[in-house]
């Protein structure tokens, strides 16, 4: 999934940014790793390539127009802006991302969502940890050189003008956020709903300090291992994912709010709830922290749906005891859900190989090829209960048909969100023209406002087309762009949710059909060994 990473900073060195994207840095200090002669050591693999900068270098470009305007000036003035878009590492071989198709599309996001800012897009084919997850560095420099058109996440006039600065608002991030989920759809990449948290938030400095604190205990642990001494602890927890395993081990246990505040108690740990909202205490804390920063599945609303579970399954348990006390546990067992099958691949047909001229050194590959995969076809088969071939063709259209009801519901998704998309623009385009238009209505005259329509000419056909395209669809009362961007989220999270659905659908649908085809061609193999059977024995 591609997440998106956002860092201000207030270092007026401006080539600091350009020798971070170029050069090695150790991961913990964040220091340029140098060799033994003390100099940098190059990046391996990446792309550059900067955008409002006028064929001069960015940090040049950046202290020029600093001066020209007069801003980022004092030391606690933010320079500049570090947004990070990382991919999926399966986005490389499942869906054919390419260190040069990410570059592209930072560069296309750049343009869109920051135009005016002098910039630095730069790509990198890995992760500091070595996922595999190529991901795209925008650099911006605060200050903005030209004027922009009014863009969804802007809410104030200066948001537009040149020699203004760029703020990253909590607005802001959400609609970065939600235009990267965009982009995967478009591009048919992984991605997760970023706008609606995560069970478990971890922030980047709770990120490092884990990082860090393992470091620091392989390296306690060393000696003790050379020895052939089993250490009693080999994985750092943080203070924060100690807590949530404290939350989570009481809630396993407890069936009431009573229940999970006693159990807690017992660790040490005071829960409060404090308008609508649970935060914890710990021992070694003076100030709670907050369900909002340990995750989702530990607010108020997640915390008592698990104990109403809970609950109704010890009320079912105690209301079943006294009939499996005399006639023990009987009934139907529930079936087992499938496991998460082997990548079962199509058979070989190997007489219409060796018929194109395939060597017999292919025979033997596509023989144990055969072999691999019907066991694994077979497995599949067992697994997810058939036992005709029918039943297989049933599930097989079964499939077909959710994955279609599933594209339909895209589909129609994606048309409203359109709309709402074009109507956002042309508010944000009416909303624009507001001073020429006040303007217009401050003339006397017929002739002045004739004069002032002519001067202003383009703002006024910006207005005319966005005023036909309200009567066109008839809306009269313009809506909130804040309540409407919020609607456009919604629907992003939405389709988001839809997206993945489709995704495991199709995935399903081919792995059974895989399954079908296999099963076709091991059957029609073994009816002429049947007929062959049959005939030795008259």
């Amino acid at each position: 999934m591609a997440t998106l990473k956002h860092i201000n900073s207030k270092n007026a060195d401006y080539g600091a940014a350009e020798q971070y994207l170029l050069f090695e840095h150790d991961e913990f200090t964040m220091k340029p790793v140098l060799d033994e002669t003390g100099r940098l050591i190059p990046r391996e693999d990446y792309r550059l390539s900067t955008l409002n900068c006028g064929g001069e270098d960015f940090a040049v470009a950046c202290m020029r127009a600093n001066l020209r305007y007069g801003k980022n000036q004092r030391r606690e003035d933010v320079k500049s802006h570090h947004y990070i878009i990382s991919f999926d590492p399966r986005d490389g071989p499942d869906n054919g991302l390419t260190v040069d198709r990410a570059q592209e599309l930072g560069e296309k996001f750049c343009a869109e969502h920051f135009p005016g800012h002098q910039a630095l897009v730069c790509t990198h084919p890995d992760g500091h940890n070595h996922s595999g997850n190529i991901h795209v560095h925008i650099v911006i420099n605060s200050l903005r050189i030209e004027e922009v058109p009014f863009l969804p996440y802007m809410d104030r006039p200066a948001d537009i003008k040149a020699g203004c600065k760029h703020r990253c608002t909590d607005a802001a991030l959400r609609y970065f956020k939600s235009e990267v989920m965009e982009m995967c759809h478009r591009e048919g990449l992984y991605q997760i709903d970023l706008l609606n948290g995560s069970k478990n938030r971890v922030t980047d400095r709770e990120y490092w300090a884990q990082k860090k604190g393992q470091a620091a205990l392989d390296k306690q642990n060393a000696p003790m291992i050379a020895e052939g001494i089993t250490p009693r602890q080999t994985k750092f927890e943080t203070n924060k994912e100690k807590l949530r395993q404290t939350i989570r081990a009481a809630l396993s246990a407890a069936t009431s709010f009573e229940d999970f505040s006693s159990l807690l108690l017992q660790e040490g740990v005071a829960v409060k709830e404090s308008r609508g909202r649970l935060s914890y205490l710990t021992p070694d804390r003076t100030k709670p922290i907050t369900a909002r920063k340990l995750g989702d599945d530990f607010n108020r609303a997640a915390v008592l749906a698990v104990l109403e579970q809970n609950a109704a399954r010890a009320a079912e348990k105690a209301a079943a005891i006294p009939e499996y006390q005399r006639h023990g546990k009987t009934g139907i067992q529930p079936t087992k859900a499938p496991q998460t099958a082997p990548n079962v691949q199509r058979l070989v047909d190997i007489e219409q190989k060796k018929a194109e001229g395939k060597v017999r050194g292919y025979e033997r590959w596509a023989t144990m090829h055969n072999l691999k995969q019907m066991a694994a076809t077979l497995n599949v088969y067992q697994e997810y209960g058939f036992t005709s071939p029918e039943q297989l063709e049933a599930a097989v259209d079964t499939a077909y048909q959710e994955m279609r009801q599933t594209s339909g519901e895209l589909k129609t998704l994606e048309t409203k969100l359109q709309g709402k998309k074009e109507l956002q623009r042309q508010v944000l385009a009416y909303a624009k023209t507001k001073p020429a238009r006040d303007g217009l209505k401050a003339q006397k005259s017929e002739k002045a406002r004739a004069a002032y329509r002519q001067a202003h000419e383009s703002d006024f056909i910006i207005a005319d087309a966005a005023a036909r395209y309200f009567r066109e669809h008839g809306i009269t009362k313009l809506p909130a762009r804040k309540a409407l961007q919020d609607e456009i989220e919604q629907l992003v999270s939405k389709k988001s949710g839809l997206y993945n659905t489709y995704h495991e659908q199709k995935q399903r649908f081919k792995e059974l059909q895989t399954v079908k085809r296999n099963i076709d061609q091991i059957l029609r193999r073994s009816e002429p060994q049947r007929r062959k059977e049959q005939s030795h024995e008259r």
